[in-house]
């Protein structure tokens, strides 16, 4: 008889089969917060069917499917004729359908909206992010779009609409449709006045045509798409659809899709403009970075939602893995070494969820103070938040040793995807050098940031010190831009150790100002003082799965 060499122990069940939102302690505390009491059950149900959805194993199945057959790009079809078709594996369709299906693109249309999209998107990108940018795009584009009544008349009902369809037909047939952004160029990247696409005015007002090339266009196969371009006016913002009212296709070839390092679901393309392209303007000639600027703001709050979700989900992991496998005598959890770096992932997670949860909350309140607070928060958030996802999934994934460097445990995914929002809406440098332009330029967007963070001055010592060390650097103009990063950063984790000391436990306040305020911790995740109460950050981290 054979020996058998082959059984399988020590090895953790999978994170399967959990609720990804009543897991989350710091999102479902954050939600009871900001949502008003009379919806809060409502939403809780909402999000609580969303959570099941997004930890159940047909949900991870979509998301390997989604990944492992990105989508292909077919210029033509069978008999020559050009068709510039974008196809996805019907994965992708199940995530996209589900997201839209259950709000994550309607915030602008119901109360609380943005509190309990946020909320949505952060627990539906953790089954699989790549979807989440068509979701963003099409959700982004209504403020650009309000900026013409009669435009957002027309497009705000689909753009908001809970129906899924992914034929490309005339707009006119479809109740909901999805959009998409082309600002970039290669010759000018970040810097969008470079742009030398062109918009030749038509006889009908209000109607052009482009002709020039984008070097990045997100979500190709979307029904319309916000695209910059040069007008005699200057630069302008214009809504091109891929199918015109008559039912014939707009020009709109796509060139190549980019094969990109994560995200590997999203298509992202090289587009170009023949002349023939047809397009609305949107706003006024030469306004055409004010217009979309609308869009990109919304968008920088889910690069920021788009990190926290995959820090909550590698955190997830991390603390799962090591909870059931056990090592030199005992669960790895249990480890006081180990602890320490699972607490200090969990701080790390709960700072960025809790600061995309205010966001979204400003976004909802609406007034003055709210959009000068959101003017200098939003670029600092996206700035830090998404520079530490990219840190914290490698060590997340380390936790689960060779286990995570396989492609089948999930973690490489999570890694590849965790630089992407650090670039898209704006890289690190444009975002601190957005916040320079504000401190210089708008003093009421200064006054609010200060007003928030002041709320919780005098409940902890090293939180005091934070703020007075940042209102030394704010004071002090000489060689600002060099040390744009530096400024920016602290601006982020002063807030972020804000919003703790107001609304966390004491053991999270008291770690993470201890850590990233009172400067008690080392370069690396782990290295947190050890007489913090470690196990209880960990704990409040621990993802729960039923039965």
């Amino acid at each position: 008889m054979a020996a058998t060499t082959h059984t399988v122990t020590n090895q953790p069940p999978p994170l399967v089969g959990y609720d990804v939102f009543t897991s989350d302690k710091a999102l479902t505390e954050g939600v009871a917060r900001y949502v008003a009491d009379a919806r809060l059950d409502e939403v809780r149900g909402e999000l609580r069917t969303l959570g099941q959805a997004a930890g159940s194993a047909h949900a991870q199945q979509w998301g390997e499917q989604a990944n492992s057959h990105p989508p292909v790009l077919h210029t033509h079809d069978r008999y020559g004729h050009r068709i510039d078709a974008v196809e996805f594996h019907p994965a992708w369709h199940r995530l996209l359908g589900h997201a839209v299906t259950n709000g994550l693109t309607a915030a602008w249309a119901r109360p609380d909206g943005h509190v309990r999209r946020t909320a949505g998107f952060l627990v539906w990108s953790q089954a699989e992010a790549g979807h989440g940018c068509p979701v963003s795009m099409t959700h982004a584009a209504v403020p650009a779009l309000r900026t013409d009544p009669e435009l957002a008349a027309e497009w705000e009902p689909r753009l908001t609409s809970r129906v899924y369809e992914q034929e490309l037909r005339p707009p006119a047939e479809k109740t909901g449709v999805l959009a998409g952004m082309a600002m970039t160029e290669k010759q000018g990247g970040s810097d969008v006045r470079a742009n030398t696409t062109r918009a030749e005015p038509l006889a009908a007002p209000g109607e052009y045509t482009l002709t020039g090339h984008k070097w990045f266009c997100s979500a190709p196969m979307s029904d319309i798409f916000l695209v910059l371009a040069q007008a005699p006016g200057g630069l302008t913002c214009f809504l091109l659809p891929r199918v015109l009212p008559d039912g014939t296709r707009n020009s709109f070839r796509i060139q190549r899709l980019k094969d990109k390092l994560g995200n590997r679901s999203n298509a992202s393309a090289e587009i170009e403009f023949d002349g023939r392209s047809w397009a609305r303007r949107v706003g006024e000639e030469g306004r055409g970075v004010a217009t979309i600027i609308e869009m990109v703001a919304a968008t920088r709050l889910d690069c920021v939602t788009g990190a926290a979700a995959v820090m909550r989900q590698a955190v997830a992991q991390a603390v799962h893995h090591t909870t059931y496998r056990e090592a030199f005598g005992g669960p790895l959890i249990d480890k006081p070494l180990m602890r320490n770096v699972l607490a200090d992932l969990a701080l790390e997670s709960e700072a960025a969820t809790t600061l995309a949860l205010r966001l979204a909350a400003a976004y909802d309140g609406g007034g003055e103070q709210d959009r000068n607070f959101l003017r200098l928060a939003v670029p600092a958030a996206k700035y830090w938040v998404t520079k530490r996802c990219a840190s914290l999934a490698a060590e997340a994934l380390e936790c689960l040793g060779g286990n995570g460097y396989v492609e089948e445990s999930g973690m490489p995914r999570l890694l590849r995807e965790a630089p992407l929002n650090s670039i898209w809406e704006g890289s690190g440098n444009v975002q601190a050098l957005d916040v320079l332009r504000a401190l210089q330029r708008e003093p009421a967007a200064l006054n609010a940031f200060l007003t928030e963070i002041g709320t919780a001055r005098g409940a902890d010592h090293r939180l005091d010190r934070g703020i007075k060390g940042l209102l030394t650097e704010l004071a002090d103009l000489e060689g600002i831009e060099a040390r744009a990063r530096r400024v920016v950063e602290r601006m982020a984790t002063v807030l972020q150790g804000s919003l703790l000391v107001r609304f966390a436990p004491a053991e999270v306040a008291d770690a993470f100002c201890a850590s990233r305020l009172g400067g008690d911790a080392g370069a690396a995740f782990g290295t947190l003082p050890h007489t913090l109460d470690l196990a209880a950050v960990v704990e409040r981290a621990r993802p729960v799965v039923e039965g």
